[in-house]
Protein backbone atom coordinates (compact mmCIF):
# COMPACT_ATOMS: atom_id res chain seq x y z
CA UNK A 1 0.00 0.00 0.00
CA UNK A 2 2.86 2.40 0.89
CA UNK A 3 4.57 1.60 -2.42
CA UNK A 4 1.37 2.32 -4.35
CA UNK A 5 0.88 5.59 -2.44
CA UNK A 6 4.47 6.64 -3.13
CA UNK A 7 4.10 5.80 -6.84
CA UNK A 8 0.89 7.82 -7.09
CA UNK A 9 2.53 10.76 -5.29
CA UNK A 10 5.42 10.66 -7.77
CA UNK A 11 2.99 10.64 -10.69
CA UNK A 12 1.10 13.53 -9.14
CA UNK A 13 4.37 15.43 -8.71
CA UNK A 14 5.24 14.85 -12.37
CA UNK A 15 1.80 16.06 -13.52
CA UNK A 16 2.02 19.13 -11.28
CA UNK A 17 5.46 20.05 -12.63
CA UNK A 18 4.26 19.63 -16.22
CA UNK A 19 1.24 21.83 -15.48
CA UNK A 20 3.59 24.39 -13.94
CA UNK A 21 5.61 24.49 -17.17
CA UNK A 22 2.52 24.83 -19.38
CA UNK A 23 0.97 27.58 -17.26
CA UNK A 24 4.24 29.50 -16.88
CA UNK A 25 5.12 29.42 -20.60
CA UNK A 26 2.71 32.15 -21.83
CA UNK A 27 3.72 34.66 -19.13
CA UNK A 28 7.04 35.91 -20.57
CA UNK A 29 5.54 36.13 -24.08
CA UNK A 30 2.51 38.18 -23.02
CA UNK A 31 4.54 40.51 -20.80
CA UNK A 32 7.19 40.83 -23.51
CA UNK A 33 4.51 41.96 -25.95
CA UNK A 34 3.16 44.27 -23.25
CA UNK A 35 6.55 45.97 -23.04
CA UNK A 36 6.01 47.29 -26.57
CA UNK A 37 3.29 49.58 -25.18
CA UNK A 38 4.35 49.94 -21.54
CA UNK A 39 7.64 50.92 -19.89
CA UNK A 40 7.04 50.24 -16.21
CA UNK A 41 10.19 49.21 -14.33
CA UNK A 42 8.19 46.58 -12.47
CA UNK A 43 6.79 45.16 -15.70
CA UNK A 44 10.23 45.01 -17.31
CA UNK A 45 11.73 43.30 -14.25
CA UNK A 46 8.79 40.90 -14.19
CA UNK A 47 9.56 39.88 -17.77
CA UNK A 48 13.14 38.90 -16.89
CA UNK A 49 11.98 37.15 -13.71
CA UNK A 50 9.34 35.04 -15.45
CA UNK A 51 11.70 34.09 -18.28
CA UNK A 52 14.36 32.88 -15.84
CA UNK A 53 11.81 31.07 -13.68
CA UNK A 54 10.40 29.27 -16.70
CA UNK A 55 13.84 27.85 -17.48
CA UNK A 56 14.21 26.75 -13.86
CA UNK A 57 10.82 25.02 -13.83
CA UNK A 58 11.56 23.21 -17.11
CA UNK A 59 14.88 22.04 -15.66
CA UNK A 60 13.16 20.82 -12.48
CA UNK A 61 10.56 18.93 -14.52
CA UNK A 62 13.16 17.13 -16.64
CA UNK A 63 15.30 16.13 -13.66
CA UNK A 64 12.26 15.01 -11.64
CA UNK A 65 11.17 12.75 -14.51
CA UNK A 66 14.67 11.26 -14.75
CA UNK A 67 15.16 10.68 -11.03
CA UNK A 68 11.68 9.30 -10.35
CA UNK A 69 11.21 6.95 -13.27
CA UNK A 70 10.73 3.23 -12.65
CA UNK A 71 13.96 1.30 -12.31
CA UNK A 72 16.09 4.33 -11.47
CA UNK A 73 18.35 2.93 -8.75
CA UNK A 74 21.47 5.12 -8.98
CA UNK A 75 20.93 7.04 -5.73
CA UNK A 76 24.21 8.93 -6.07
CA UNK A 77 23.31 10.22 -9.55
CA UNK A 78 19.81 11.07 -8.33
CA UNK A 79 21.18 13.09 -5.42
CA UNK A 80 23.66 14.88 -7.70
CA UNK A 81 21.00 15.81 -10.27
CA UNK A 82 18.62 17.05 -7.57
CA UNK A 83 21.43 19.07 -6.02
CA UNK A 84 22.34 20.68 -9.36
CA UNK A 85 18.69 21.48 -10.09
CA UNK A 86 18.18 23.16 -6.73
CA UNK A 87 21.38 25.15 -7.16
CA UNK A 88 20.09 26.30 -10.56
CA UNK A 89 16.70 27.32 -9.16
CA UNK A 90 18.40 29.19 -6.31
CA UNK A 91 20.72 30.88 -8.78
CA UNK A 92 17.75 31.91 -10.93
CA UNK A 93 16.11 33.53 -7.90
CA UNK A 94 19.30 35.47 -7.11
CA UNK A 95 19.79 36.52 -10.73
CA UNK A 96 16.17 37.62 -11.10
CA UNK A 97 16.38 39.67 -7.91
CA UNK A 98 19.64 41.31 -8.98
CA UNK A 99 18.25 42.26 -12.39
CA UNK A 100 15.16 43.74 -10.76
CA UNK A 101 17.27 45.84 -8.38
CA UNK A 102 19.41 47.17 -11.22
CA UNK A 103 16.35 48.10 -13.26
CA UNK A 104 14.67 49.72 -10.26
CA UNK A 105 17.53 52.13 -9.59
CA UNK A 106 18.74 52.82 -13.13
CA UNK A 107 15.49 53.41 -14.99
CA UNK A 108 14.82 57.07 -15.77
CA UNK A 109 11.43 56.51 -17.43
CA UNK A 110 8.61 58.54 -15.88
CA UNK A 111 6.00 57.78 -18.56
CA UNK A 112 4.99 54.16 -17.90
CA UNK A 113 2.59 53.60 -20.80
CA UNK A 114 0.06 50.76 -20.85
CA UNK A 115 0.72 48.24 -18.06
CA UNK A 116 -2.57 46.32 -18.35
CA UNK A 117 -0.98 43.15 -19.89
CA UNK A 118 1.51 42.91 -17.05
CA UNK A 119 -1.15 43.68 -14.46
CA UNK A 120 -3.44 40.96 -15.82
CA UNK A 121 -0.70 38.31 -15.80
CA UNK A 122 0.41 39.32 -12.29
CA UNK A 123 -3.14 39.12 -10.93
CA UNK A 124 -3.68 35.68 -12.44
CA UNK A 125 -0.24 34.70 -11.16
CA UNK A 126 -1.21 35.44 -7.56
CA UNK A 127 -4.05 32.91 -7.83
CA UNK A 128 -2.23 30.22 -9.82
CA UNK A 129 1.06 30.41 -7.90
CA UNK A 130 -0.70 30.23 -4.53
CA UNK A 131 -2.46 27.04 -5.67
CA UNK A 132 0.83 25.55 -6.90
CA UNK A 133 2.56 26.52 -3.66
CA UNK A 134 -0.06 24.64 -1.63
CA UNK A 135 0.05 21.66 -4.02
CA UNK A 136 3.85 21.30 -3.91
CA UNK A 137 3.84 21.66 -0.13
CA UNK A 138 1.27 18.87 0.15
CA UNK A 139 3.16 16.58 -2.26
CA UNK A 140 6.46 17.12 -0.46
CA UNK A 141 4.79 16.38 2.88
CA UNK A 142 3.40 13.10 1.50
CA UNK A 143 6.65 12.01 -0.13
CA UNK A 144 9.66 14.24 0.79
CA UNK A 145 11.65 15.22 -2.29
CA UNK A 146 14.27 17.99 -2.63
CA UNK A 147 12.92 19.17 -5.99
CA UNK A 148 9.34 19.41 -4.74
CA UNK A 149 10.51 21.20 -1.58
CA UNK A 150 12.36 23.83 -3.62
CA UNK A 151 9.41 24.20 -6.00
CA UNK A 152 7.19 24.88 -2.98
CA UNK A 153 9.58 27.64 -1.91
CA UNK A 154 9.83 28.99 -5.46
CA UNK A 155 6.05 29.23 -5.79
CA UNK A 156 5.71 30.81 -2.36
CA UNK A 157 8.15 33.49 -3.54
CA UNK A 158 6.32 33.78 -6.87
CA UNK A 159 3.01 34.33 -5.05
CA UNK A 160 4.45 37.14 -2.96
CA UNK A 161 6.23 38.65 -5.96
CA UNK A 162 3.07 38.65 -8.07
CA UNK A 163 1.18 40.27 -5.20
CA UNK A 164 3.71 43.12 -5.05
CA UNK A 165 3.77 43.42 -8.84
CA UNK A 166 -0.04 43.60 -8.91
CA UNK A 167 -0.10 46.43 -6.36
CA UNK A 168 2.66 48.38 -8.13
CA UNK A 169 1.16 48.03 -11.62
CA UNK A 170 -2.34 48.79 -10.34
CA UNK A 171 -1.01 52.09 -8.94
CA UNK A 172 0.67 52.87 -12.28
CA UNK A 173 -2.52 52.02 -14.19
CA UNK A 174 -4.79 54.08 -11.91
CA UNK A 175 -2.46 57.06 -11.38
CA UNK A 176 -0.04 56.98 -14.33
CA UNK A 177 1.24 60.53 -14.03
CA UNK A 178 1.59 60.73 -10.25
CA UNK A 179 4.85 60.78 -8.32
CA UNK A 180 3.37 58.19 -5.97
CA UNK A 181 3.00 55.71 -8.84
CA UNK A 182 6.65 56.22 -9.83
CA UNK A 183 7.88 55.64 -6.30
CA UNK A 184 5.56 52.70 -5.71
CA UNK A 185 6.75 51.16 -8.98
CA UNK A 186 10.36 51.44 -7.78
CA UNK A 187 9.61 50.36 -4.21
CA UNK A 188 7.60 47.34 -5.37
CA UNK A 189 10.48 46.24 -7.58
CA UNK A 190 13.02 46.65 -4.78
CA UNK A 191 11.00 44.71 -2.19
CA UNK A 192 10.41 41.86 -4.60
CA UNK A 193 14.08 41.80 -5.65
CA UNK A 194 15.41 41.59 -2.09
CA UNK A 195 13.00 38.80 -1.21
CA UNK A 196 13.96 36.80 -4.32
CA UNK A 197 17.67 37.10 -3.53
CA UNK A 198 17.01 36.01 0.06
CA UNK A 199 15.06 32.93 -1.06
CA UNK A 200 17.70 32.11 -3.66
CA UNK A 201 20.56 32.25 -1.16
CA UNK A 202 18.59 30.14 1.33
CA UNK A 203 17.87 27.53 -1.34
CA UNK A 204 21.54 27.35 -2.40
CA UNK A 205 22.75 27.01 1.20
CA UNK A 206 20.24 24.28 2.03
CA UNK A 207 21.09 22.43 -1.17
CA UNK A 208 24.80 22.45 -0.27
CA UNK A 209 24.03 21.26 3.25
CA UNK A 210 21.93 18.34 2.02
CA UNK A 211 24.63 17.36 -0.49
CA UNK A 212 27.44 17.48 2.10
Amino acid sequence: MDVEKTTETRKSGKRTLLLSVLMSAPGPLIIGLGLTVGRSTTQMADFFRRSAELLAIICAYVVYCITNRDGHEDLQLKARLEHMTNLFVGGVMCLSGTVMLVLAFTSEETEKGNVIPGLTIALLGVIANTLFWRKYTKLNRQNPNPILAVQARLYRAKSLVDGCVTIALAAVALFPASAAAVWLDMAGTAVVAVYLVYCGIKTIRESKTLNA
